[in-house]
């Protein structure tokens, strides 16, 4: 887990060989569109909302009646996606991230927060019965955390807490120094 500017720059040798692309994954909640907006207007990286991509371009398969929300067409956002990601420069935002290739990506955050701030964050949200019982649930078992682990290189996957405002300001404060110093030719 990564928690300080020196571990950033210790992976960040590695990131750009590529082309800067990163995923920010974890259960919802947590902070991840926060974090990508900001992150994206202090870097100049696009911000990529799945949500939103999966809408434009219709990316469904069906709708779930249980959890109340479209069923993703994996597939077919794939296809969508792939040509914006062979030009770098993205921060992709979804709450999964295991199903996309990992040639794709450089570096993966996955956001946690304890149950005491998320229960209320997706109560605020609507999310009620079985729906917030999941999530909250996914959250205890680490399931985004080790589904990342699984799916990418250990050594790209960062877990980051996001529980209040003063971690969601120091994770975005890191990145993007860290990001800059990139640009910058400071860590290639």
């Amino acid at each position: 887990m990564c928690r300080d500017i020196q571990c950033f720059q210790d992976w960040s040798a590695d990131f750009g060989k590529k082309s800067d692309r990163i995923v920010t994954g974890g259960t919802p909640g947590v902070g991840k569109s926060t974090l990508c907006e900001q992150l994206a207007e202090n870097t100049g990286l696009e911000w990529l909302e799945v949500g939103q991509i999966a809408k434009e371009f219709e990316c469904f398969e069906e709708y779930d009646e249980v959890y109340q929300c479209p069923v993703l067409d994996e597939e077919k956002l794939l296809d969508e996606m792939e040509d914006k990601m062979s030009e770098g420069g993205r921060i992709v935002d979804y709450h999964g991230c295991d199903f996309f290739p990992e040639r794709w990506f450089d570096i993966v955050f996955v956001l946690r927060t304890d149950n005491k701030w998320l229960y209320d964050r997706l109560v605020s949200r609507g999310y009620s019965g079985k729906k917030l019982e999941d999530n909250i649930q996914c959250e205890i078992f680490q399931t985004i955390l080790e589904e990342a682990q699984g799916a990418y290189k250990p050594e790209i996957v960062h877990e980051l807490r996001s529980d209040t405002p003063a971690e969601m300001e120091d994770n975005l404060e890191k990145i993007t120094t860290w990001v800059e110093q990139w640009k910058n030719g400071a860590c290639t």
